[in-house]
């Protein structure tokens, strides 16, 4: 069976896109060490110049408080500036190149600093060029784009030479919550999981429509939830939205009515918490619905302040968008007030509501550099909130937002445990290799959830051929690996699916309406009691 892939790594032929996008031009891409400094470190900055520039100097233009840097050609006008020294040199063949290597030592700095800076390099005679140029990101993404929609690769670089990106980090001691470590997660998708209130399903057959689950529906099974395990819910998005999926908002600051509005978000929080477990709503700050009044506004009224706070271009939608979907335009979150309005969202909800964090929907889309800011923020509002991203990315991309966010979805391990059971296309020495070494790569102070499917992918029953023996033997390697289990609604009562990502339903069939009652494969559930108590025990012991 064909897995589905969606991101910007979805073909190898995308794959080679970003490995050439990241060694071209002028490249830094939050390269330092230590990756999340401590008070009091020195932080080593590395950047890169691709066989397509000539450079003879390189220079860091920094600032200390929180103000945005600006230099030229080694002279800053806001800031400070450092010189980098190139260090070596290393043959690229895919690239069929060299590629430079400079490095410049930022000194120390105490707590609470806030470290922003921008990079650029010139050849004497040459006009300076900033880092990062061409825009990996936006060359991966354009390429997925015209891959997913069936359009020509655009050759282009895209990016201006001359205005490069700004990086950010924050000098502190900030960590992930203690509860996370020992959560035991339970994705569910609102408008699939229970109407509640005694009310029937809308209707069940077309996954693209509405079919009526409400937070009050979540409200009636916090028993059920509670005498599973679970510690922790993931809510996807609640907010006004004229999907049925929500990831495309309309509203931030209220819950869509027709799953029960903002009353029914503090019931179930109130209860929740009663239950001893924890809350995490699904945060979209990439992107918001195209039928967004400040998006209007920006869309037909050039000399509106909310202009900049998306990007107009020349593309088939006119404007920056998620993917290339004209209903999801992008967030210019390097806007100063779009950025600050973000940041507001986030504290908002963790203050008005008591939510307990965010699932970060693609986080790889604002990068590193606004997550620091949120990230702080939502600490200064909530210090034991949990912020983890969904960044669907190669591990030394994920790598770059430790320091920056709490974690990420672990989407190599659910890759891994897919090949291992449900495709059998690894063995189990093959995977105990893998994670090894993957645990490995990553810090201990970055919390990696672990699932075997969600709303993005096909059932993993459903990969699986229906094998509900694999499925037991995944959940059980699942539950073993340090990374906090997620539980799509449904995988522990055997939920499958219908047909494949194929036929015309895409991303939405394995987005069912939750079974009940006598439909529950009722020993599939009491194995997933049995793995989330054998857990709980395990992380309880000194």
């Amino acid at each position: 069976m064909e897995e589905h892939i969606f991101g910007t790594y979805a073909t190898d032929d995308l794959k080679l896109v970003h490995h050439r996008a990241v060694r071209r031009g002028l490249q830094h891409r939050h390269d330092l060490d230590p990756r999340d400094p401590l008070p009091g470190q020195p932080v080593t900055i590395t950047v890169h110049t691709g066989p397509d520039l000539s450079a003879d100097h390189v220079a860091c233009y920094y600032t200390l408080d929180g103000s945005q840097p600006d230099g030229a050609r080694g002279v800053a006008r806001n800031g400070r500036v450092l010189s980098f020294e190139r260090v070596g040199v290393v043959w690229d063949s895919l690239l069929w190149g060299y590629v430079a290597v400079w490095q410049a030592a930022l000194p120390p700095q105490p707590e609470g600093t806030i470290v922003r800076y921008c990079i650029g390099a010139w050849a004497d005679g040459e006009p300076e060029v900033f880092a990062d140029w061409p825009d990996a990101q936006i060359t991966a993404e354009k390429a997925a784009e015209a891959f997913f929609h069936n359009r020509p690769q655009p050759d282009a670089p895209p990016g201006d030479p001359a205005h490069g990106r700004v990086f950010t980090f924050h000098v502190d001691r900030l960590r992930p919550p203690d509860w996370a470590r020992e959560a035991i997660i339970y994705e569910i998708f609102v408008d699939r999981f229970h109407p509640g209130e005694g009310r029937g399903w809308l209707q069940t057959e077309d996954v693209q429509g509405l079919c009526g689950g409400t937070l009050w529906g979540v409200v009636d099974k916090l028993d059920y939830l509670a005498d599973l395990g679970v510690n922790c819910l993931w809510l996807t998005p609640i907010f006004p939205s004229p999907t049925h999926h929500g990831y495309d908002a309309t509203d931030y600051f209220h819950v869509e009515p027709r799953v029960g509005g903002d009353d029914a978000l503090r019931a179930l929080v109130a209860a929740a918490h009663a239950h001893g477990i924890r809350l995490v709503l699904d945060l979209v700050c990439n992107h918001m619905s195209h039928r967004h009044p400040i998006f209007q506004e920006a869309l037909h009224d050039p000399s509106s302040p909310y202009r900049e706070w998306f990007t107009f271009d020349d593309s088939p939608v006119g404007y920056r968008s998620f993917f290339g979907v004209p209903q999801m335009p992008q967030i210019n979150l390097a806007h100063p007030e779009a950025r600050q309005w973000m940041i507001d969202v986030g504290r908002y909800w963790l203050r008005e509501f008591d939510v307990d964090g965010y699932r970060l929907d693609y986080g790889n889309g604002p990068g590193p550099d606004f997550w620091a800011d949120f990230w702080a923020a939502c600490k200064a509002e909530k210090p034991d909130c949990f912020c983890f991203g969904e960044i669907v990315e190669a591990p030394d991309v994920i790598r770059t937002y430790v320091g920056r966010l709490d974690g990420n979805l672990d989407f190599h391990v659910e890759s891994a445990l897919r090949k291992t059971y449900a495709l059998k296309e690894w063995t189990e020495a093959d995977f105990e290799r893998f994670v090894a070494r993957h645990l490995a790569y990553f810090s201990d102070d970055f919390v990696m959830p672990t699932f075997l499917d969600n709303h993005d992918t096909s059932r993993f029953l459903y990969a699986a051929g229906g094998d509900k023996d694999a499925l037991r033997q995944a959940a059980a390697a699942q539950f073993r690996l340090p990374g906090p289990p997620v539980i799509y609604y449904g995988t522990e009562i055997g939920l499958s699916q219908r047909q494949g990502k194929g036929g015309g339903i895409g991303l939405d069939a394995s987005r069912t309406v939750m079974l009940w009652g006598d439909e529950q494969d009722r020993d599939l559930l009491a194995y997933y009691k049995q793995l989330i108590a054998a857990r709980k025990s395990r992380l309880a012991r000194p």
